[in-house]
């Protein structure tokens, strides 16, 4: 959920695939509307829906170099079409491929890569999924919704499955999975058309490796992150170390390229990790500082956070609910489409008012001929925005969920705090080696605590014995 849930809010019609509640879902607040300059932009505009989930980082640097390097590699690709090339703002270590043609690299993932070389051939690898048609044999345009977004960590399917599938779609990163044959595919092409346009592919080896330590520091639970949605094989690096060699060989060039420092001084400054401005949870409250609200969060309840909505799931998967904005311009308006688009039956409201925010209560059920749901919902108007708390559970446990669903909503408030609104996130910066050191030196000369120590090496590709002569530049993470 982003600064103003604008960037799912003023898109128009982006998830009506994904959610029941539709196209009118996007009501933005009037103070911060997205504005997409996209008609410098190469290629096909980036889906809509996909922008919604993801917000666009909107970073001309780094934006101009995914677009370049990625019509480049276009001209000389086995099957140039018009593809789209567009960074998202998401701090997940990912890029994707979507059956439209279209390349998105997270910042995450930019803010990962260590050189030029890297980045080159993971783009090539993409393409590689796109010029092969990977994604179209598995999955076609009409549902590239499903694509998007799919929760993995908040929601067990024993949740009356039908209904918590719509709501969770709208979650945590799940793209298309491409089984062994099409990920060595598209290894072979990264290796082919980043070399074509230059770089020594080797580094997208030693990316891979890069990749292998973030996933096995942090478990890799939740949110899928490359390797989980791009299967690893044990013997890639070496494969993929040997697939570069050969096409550097086959270039007659010597001198391939790899940037470092170029590529290292175009990522000062990018965000790193989750941006609180979007929202965060601490201490069992959900805040967002550029919203200005917060709302208790169910203890020991999982939690994802989206640019168009924030999820919470009950441990075992019994109730759900999120946090959207709601269709309609007025509160009236709101639950009458609510009602409509939820499908809702014997469906009761009744007006109220939640710490001075006009707001109003509406039960019903949705009744299939599988399995029957129970909801109950709160409209809360804050100003020219409407929110819409949903909550989901059958209706055996209903009576259990009910008063959980309505303490979360009657705890939306004003957030004062100047500590909450005030919070920023960490950045990449870029610091240059005065003398001869190791990494892990480095690091602890520039403040780094030894507890983020080998998250820092992972992230500079190194060890932390890793000896660096004077003048190396090397990444610190800090305010």
């Amino acid at each position: 959920m982003t600064s103003s849930l604008s960037r799912g809010l003023t898109t128009g019609a982006l998830l009506l695939s994904l959610l029941p509640l539709g196209s009118s879902i996007n009501p933005a607040p009037a103070a911060k509307p997205l504005t997409l300059n996209l008609s410098a932009w190469q290629g096909p505009k980036p889906d809509p829906a996909v922008i919604a989930q993801f917000g666009l980082y909107n970073n001309a640097t780094l934006q101009r170099l995914i677009d370049t390097k990625g019509q480049q590699m276009n001209k000389v690709s086995d099957r140039p079409g018009d593809y789209g090339f567009t960074i998202v703002d998401s701090p997940v270590i990912n890029a994707f491929a979507t059956p439209d043609g279209h390349v998105y690299f997270t910042r995450g993932i930019m803010a990962h890569f260590n050189n030029e070389a890297q980045f080159a051939g993971v783009l090539g690898h993409e393409l590689g999924h796109i010029t092969a048609r990977h994604g179209q044999k598995q999955q076609s345009r009409s549902t590239i919704a499903n694509i998007g977004l799919l929760l993995g960590s908040v929601v067990s399917p024993n949740l009356v499955g039908r209904f918590a599938q719509p709501l969770s779609q709208v979650v945590g990163l799940g793209l298309l999975k491409y089984g062994r044959d099409a990920e060595n595919e598209a290894d072979v092409l990264g290796v082919k058309y980043s070399t074509k346009i230059g770089y020594d592919a080797a580094n997208m080896a030693d990316f891979f490796q890069t990749l292998q330590r973030t996933e096995a520091q942090s478990g890799a639970g939740g949110v899928p992150t490359f390797l989980s949605t791009h299967p690893n094989s044990a013997d890639r690096y070496t494969r993929v170390k040997g697939l570069a060699a050969q096409a550097k060989q086959q270039t007659g060039s010597s001198r391939l390229a790899v940037n470092r420092d170029g590529y290292l001084r175009s990522i000062e400054g990018l965000p790193y990790g989750e941006d609180p401005r979007q929202g965060f949870v601490e201490g069992s409250t959900f805040y967002h500082p550029d919203l200005k609200f917060r709302f208790p969060v169910p203890s020991g309840w999982k939690t994802q956070n989206s640019p168009s909505q924030f999820q919470m799931g009950e441990p075992s998967g019994k109730a759900l609910m999120a946090l959207v904005p709601a269709p309609g311009s007025s509160l009236d308006a709101a639950a009458e489409s609510l009602v409509k688009q939820l499908s809702l039956q014997n469906a009761q409201a009744s007006r109220t008012t939640i710490n001075g925010f006009p707001a109003v209560a509406i039960q019903g059920d949705q009744v299939t001929q599988e399995q029957s749901a129970r909801t109950l919902s709160y409209l809360i108007q804050d100003g020219s925005s409407i929110y819409a708390f949903i909550g989901l559970s059958s209706p055996t446990t209903f009576a259990t969920y009910a008063p959980v669903f309505t303490q979360v909503a009657q705890g939306f408030a004003r957030l004062t705090d100047a500590s909450k609104l005030n919070r920023q996130s960490d950045k990449i910066r870029i610091k240059t080696v005065k003398t001869a050191t190791t990494l892990g030196a480095a690091l602890a000369a520039n403040g780094i605590p030894s507890s983020r120590r080998e998250e820092l090496a992972i992230l500079n590709g190194m060890q932390l014995t890793t000896k660096m002569p004077a003048g190396t530049l090397f990444k610190v993470v800090g305010k």
